[in-house]
């Protein structure tokens, strides 16, 4: 790697890819990104467990996250690429590192694909009853992996419109959840706070439960420095994203968390049944309000949908150009990686098609194998920026365009962060065999990781 001249933005690895989206884009993909289909539709479960005490667990999950990105940001407004935290791995580690980080990274956003191509599909069929749930999530797959083979511009304004309605309707809802808690809002009582005494009902296994749900609902965020490659200023996009990834994950899920366990009792089957987003909404007798959210859902389902085709195209994409995959995948014809857009669109509604065909076997298999994959991920990230920050000094003396905190402090406490939720993975039954079957798949990746490598170096 070259170094980068004092002064002179450093240019994205991925030279044949566009560079079509603008600085609009990506400040909204940052901003809506964090507003992900984990946060309405898995937050529930963790709330029945955690109780009001689920505040805390987003609160230590989110700290987390905030060092992730931050190291995160560091590198890729360094060495901006598609390729993103793999690419760093790469550099940093070793070939090796960067193969079984990227194809862990991908076969976890293929599968996430089908997933929220079925949770959409069941939302719409609850709307049209009798109507087959394949049939929406087909249509939705042809729709977003079009909208990919097209320009990266068609994607940039998808998740402009989607995230814009997103940040608009999480910022209503908290606007009407404290004016209902503070007592103004007509037609309502304040609950003041009859719903917090119990605060940790479960006790500490509650919270356990709880601090893991919250941490996967978190994923996602890494989006924004894959699309930053394809902006117009890649270093700025990053670090302006990063930078305010802290307001961003306090205000939409913290303080969404403490909104809706003041608004409704943490044993409610509603949070469940409805949705904690729903079932807040429906407490306070807003007409149609929780239908309204349903939309909102749909919406982020949506929009995780098309970014997730987006981000595992891309990932696939910078792996092939730097020699670790089929060289069909890095075919690009208008700026954009079509192979790619393709067959991570199609092993996508393949997952969707096993969960009807193998429901009881090969599909929860599927799921177990990247429960823990972002974690994975995150691993490698701190590792990567622990051993490419003198490298980073080295190449810019003026310092990185994003300076990780407190360096290597905080990085090692995000990595001590790692381990504790791997140890609390382990002990937890459900979570166990996700953490084994992840495990697993990264142990065979790293593996054919090292392969690859040896048979490149002998060549």
């Amino acid at each position: 790697m070259t170094s980068t001249p004092v002064g002179t933005p450093p240019k994205a690895d991925d030279a044949s890819l566009t560079h079509g989206l603008k600085q609009r884009h990506l400040s909204m993909i940052a901003l809506g990104g964090v507003i992900g289909a984990g946060l309405f539709v898995g937050s529930g479960a963790g709330i029945a467990a955690a109780g009001p005490s689920i505040v805390v667990a987003y609160t230590l999950s989110g700290l987390l996250v905030m060092l992730v990105m931050r190291m995160l940001g560091e590198m890729s407004a360094a060495y901006p690429s598609s390729g993103s935290f793999s690419a760093h791995a790469e550099r940093a580690i070793g070939p090796w590192a960067g193969f079984t980080a990227g194809w862990s990274f991908w076969v976890l956003l293929c599968t996430a694909v089908g997933l929220e191509g079925i949770g959409a599909a069941q939302i719409v069929t609850g709307w049209l009853p009798g109507t087959p749930e394949w049939v929406w999530v087909l249509l939705f797959m042809v729709v977003f992996c079009g909208t990919n083979l097209a320009a990266v511009k068609n994607f940039g304004e998808f998740e402009f419109w989607f995230a814009a309605l997103k940040v608009a309707a999480i910022t209503l809802f908290l606007v009407l959840g404290v004016l209902a808690i503070a007592g103004v809002l007509p037609g309502t009582d304040s609950p003041g706070a009859s719903h917090l005494t119990d605060f940790l009902p479960n006790g500490g296994e509650g919270l356990v439960v709880g601090l893991l749900a919250s941490v996967f609902a978190y994923g996602g965020l890494e989006t924004v420095t894959i699309a930053a490659a394809e902006s117009e200023n890649p270093v700025k996009g990053v670090a302006s994203a990063v930078r305010t990834a802290m307001w961003r994950i306090a205000l939409f899920y913290i303080g969404s968390m403490a909104v809706i366990v003041t608004l409704v009792p943490w044993n409610s089957k509603e949070l469940v049944e409805k949705g904690p987003y729903v079932a807040a909404l429906d407490s306070l007798g807003i007409p149609g309000a929780g239908q309204l959210m349903n939309v909102v859902v749909l919406v982020a389902l949506l929009s995780a949908m098309n970014a997730n085709i987006y981000g595992s195209s891309r990932i696939a994409y910078s792996l092939v150009e730097r020699g670790q995959g089929p060289r069909a995948l890095g075919r690009v014809s208008g700026g954009v990686p079509r192979p790619a857009v393709l067959v991570s669109s199609l092993v996508g509604f393949g997952c969707v098609l096993l969960s009807y065909w193998r429901p009881d076997d090969v599909f929860p298999w599927l799921l177990n194998m990247i429960g823990a994959v972002i974690l994975v991920v995150w691993g490698f990230i701190a590792v990567s920026q622990l051993r490419l920050r003198g490298r980073l000094e080295r190449e810019a003396p003026e310092g990185p365009a994003v300076r990780m905190w407190a360096f290597p402090w905080l990085t090692w406490v995000a990595l001590a962060g790692m381990v504790t939720v791997f140890v609390l993975m382990a002990r937890e039954p459900d979570t166990r065999v996700q953490l084994y079957s992840t495990g697993a798949m990264t142990l065979v990746l790293a593996a054919a990781g090292h392969a690859r490598q040896r048979r490149r170096s002998a060549g």
